[in-house]
């Protein structure tokens, strides 16, 4: 998920200044670029998906892609500036967001809140122009759901892991929706996967970062329990619920024996390697399963696009 390059200053007249250069890259920070790129193949996953299901011989609309993927990109990039503009003060109080854009000082409140609004009308109005307004609407939902819902919940009940994971498993549909221009039972298949995933995954982001939330006072159930009883608990069974969701798809469209291979071998290996935790609970096991689910979600997305596609 995280790509990053380190390129040296030009010198010359194209080399920008150290405050041009820090404003640049502090509104990129802003968008949560590197992390909304699992946004985008999700999204993009979601649209071969869903040109597949409409069985159009035409191939893939290469300008269509690219104005949804550019589209929710946009909104993903706005929901991002937004959610640091909001918890700026609770960003400062954590040492892996301390030095954030907002949290720093470097750039004020309104400034992200302006940026985040540009970005997100900006995304709506391109999905609404150049896709269709279903997946607008559904990019509204996902960046209301964000910033409007999850982000106070995660200070007052540990439930803000399960409403979060709501707008996080929205994407994918959104590319769907921009080819099929219908919500059926495929794109459903594709939102429990994302939903079911986004648990394990979280949680584990959870444990290990549970020091930086409890300063924050943010409710995450590691923080609230523990022992971890629960956490490790709510790991297994949406490890379980996510097997069961990754064969949704069977029932929707003729589905290959490579995907079902893939769909057994990946969930049962997710679920082994979170079982470890319980067995043997500490940072290293959690970061497995961290780094673990990681590796999951492109894999069975990308197996469920190859079936679809050949």
């Amino acid at each position: 998920m995280k790509l990053t390059a380190d390129l040296e200053p030009l010198e010359g007249e194209l080399a920008l200044t150290d405050s041009g250069r820090s404003l640049v890259g502090d509104f990129l920070e802003l968008t949560k670029a590197r992390l909304n790129l699992m946004v985008l193949i999700t999204t993009l996953i979601g649209f071969v998906v869903g040109l597949q299901m409409t069985k159009s011989e035409g191939g893939i609309d290469w300008w269509l892609l690219c104005q949804t993927l550019l589209g929710t990109g946009l909104c993903a990039a706005g929901a991002g500036a937004l959610n640091q503009a909001w918890e700026y003060r609770f960003d400062a109080m954590m040492s892996r967001t301390a030095d954030r854009p907002v949290a720093s000082g470097r750039l004020k409140p309104v400034e992200a809140t302006l940026f985040g609004l540009l970005m997100s009308m900006t995304g709506t109005i391109m999905l609404v122009g150049c896709v269709n307004s279903l997946s607008a609407l559904l990019a509204i939902l996902t960046i209301v759901l964000y910033v409007v819902v999850y982000t106070p919940l995660k200070r007052l009940t540990t439930l803000n892991t399960l409403i979060g994971a709501v707008p996080g498993a929205i994407p994918p549909v959104i590319g769907y929706s921009a080819t099929a221009q219908t919500i059926d039972l495929e794109a459903m298949g594709l939102f429990a996967i994302l939903f079911c995933w986004q648990i394990p995954h979280f949680l584990a982001i959870a444990i290990l970062c549970r020091d930086d939330y409890r300063a924050a006072g943010y409710r995450m159930m590691p923080v609230v329990h523990p022992t971890l009883k629960r956490t490790h608990l709510w790991m297994i069974v949406f490890n379980l619920l996510l097997i069961g969701a990754s064969f949704l798809p069977l029932m929707s469209a003729p589905t290959g024996t490579g995907y079902i291979i893939s769909a057994t071998v990946l969930g049962t290996g997710f679920l082994c390697i979170n079982l470890l935790t319980v067995i043997s609970p500490s940072r290293q096991t959690a970061r497995t399963a961290f780094f673990a689910s990681i590796a999951y979600l492109p894999l069975i997305l990308g197996s469920l696009m190859i079936d679809r596609f050949l």
